[in-house]
């Protein structure tokens, strides 16, 4: 069952309304309503809304409301620090602001960034030009399910956005192994979730505050907690709900090669994905695992990684390590690591111009570049932090073990 408790973190002033007071009969006053559009009062305007389409660029769409070239010029080549419109997206909404003449002149286009951004640009006088920002309101929602099949299709009937599912099998991932949850097993959550100008339906769930998981008989609780300027979660004793990495699975000469959606590969010579960073380092150079783990697969890569390792370290996060020379003494398919053994040796087999390590990290299933990926820290509370950790913590744990 999910609820959702009104509770403002953002508060901006709508501008979609507005309340004036004029006289009226010799000195009474009635309220007259004017309506909005990203700021633009639009009782004299019509609103003329759009959707950009394949092969779409600026002059291509304003034209088509008879805007000269002169101002599309200005707008495309004087207006990039309020939006540089070579990036219009395929799909995105736009508007125009049209008069209510005989022959309607477009005085406004508004092009949507995203669900809260937008560039507004004047079409007539000074040109002017500035962004605008959607009315946002934090809303904190609570959750409480009990699984069936899985804690995605639980979440899921219960109305929740599938981030929620990501999120949570991202704070437990250390703990609990989220393949093994079974029928019977339970959780609860309070978040945030977003809403754009009074929708009743949210266009984004934030942060989890706090929850509890119970699996396999054990529970399991985490909080959201900063200290320092860094936030992370931790259980309700103050020790950190996660592990963290190795910054580099060795002790490398430099970066040969950086993860690419599209990349000249050195042997084949043909453009195509490289979700790993090359780390040049000499022929047996050690290559320990980042973290504790399992080893999924070990063998030869019949698409040019050669011999390579890959280690599932929780239901979250694996990692792969491609083009070794050969592997470490005992290192077998099944076998536990830790954080820092070696693993293997750096080599050149497979489709390799020289002797590197190709390391690569997945998160759920997921390649993501490792020199961005921010390893979570395994700091407990600080003593100095810890009376105050205890106390955010109070109201949070009384909505937890009531069910929520």
């Amino acid at each position: 069952m999910k609820k959702t408790i009104p509770y403002v973190l953002i508060v901006l002033l709508s501008l979609f309304s507005c309340k004036n007071n004029s006289s009226e009969n010799g000195g009474g006053s009635r309220e007259v309503e004017h309506e909005y559009f990203c700021g633009i009062c639009i009782d004299s305007l019509d609103v003329v809304e759009g959707k950009v389409q394949k092969n779409d660029i600026l002059s291509k769409i304003l034209q088509k409301k008879g805007v000269s070239y002169n101002v599309v010029h200005s707008i495309a080549m004087d207006k990039r620090d309020v939006f540089d419109t070579r990036k219009i997206k395929v799909g995105n909404n736009f508007a125009f602001l049209m008069s209510r003449d005989s022959v309607p002149e477009a005085k406004y286009w508004i092009y949507e960034i995203d669900r809260t951004n937008y560039a507004v640009f004047g079409l007539t006088d000074s040109l002017p030009a500035w962004r605008y920002e959607k009315e946002v309101i934090s809303k904190v929602a609570t959750v409480a399910v009990e699984i069936r099949s899985s804690l995605w299709n639980a979440l899921s009937d219960a109305g929740c956005d599938p981030t929620l599912t990501l999120e949570l099998s991202d704070i437990y991932a250390w703990t609990v192994d989220f393949f093994g949850i079974q029928r019977g097993d339970s959780c609860r959550a309070v978040y945030e979730e977003f809403y754009i100008d009074g929708d009743t339906v949210p266009y984004k769930t934030g942060r989890v505050l706090a929850s509890y998981l119970k699996n396999k008989g054990e529970g399991y609780y985490a909080f959201y907690f900063e200290q320092n300027g860094d936030g992370d979660y931790f259980d309700q004793d103050g020790q950190n709900m996660r592990k963290a990495f190795l910054k580099a699975p060795l002790n490398y000469r430099r970066i040969s090669s950086k993860f690419s959606n599209g990349r000249m590969h050195p042997v084949y010579h043909v453009v195509r994905p490289h979700h790993g960073v090359d780390y040049a380092a000499p022929a047996g150079t050690p290559v320990q695992s980042i973290g504790d783990g399992t080893v999924i697969d070990k063998g030869w890569d019949k698409k040019g990684g050669g011999n390579y390792l890959k280690i599932k370290h929780n239901s979250t996060y694996t990692t792969t390590y491609m083009h070794l020379k050969g592997f470490a003494k005992g290192v077998t398919k099944g076998c536990k690591v830790k954080q820092g053994q070696t693993i293997g040796y750096v080599g050149s087999t497979g489709a390799s111009t020289g002797p590197h390590l190709d390391f690569r990290l997945q998160k759920n299933g997921t390649y993501i570049d490792p020199l961005k990926f921010k390893s979570p820290s395994a700091t407990p509370v600080k003593k100095e932090n810890m009376e105050q950790y205890m106390n955010d913590i109070k109201m949070l744990m009384v909505s937890l073990k009531s069910g929520v």
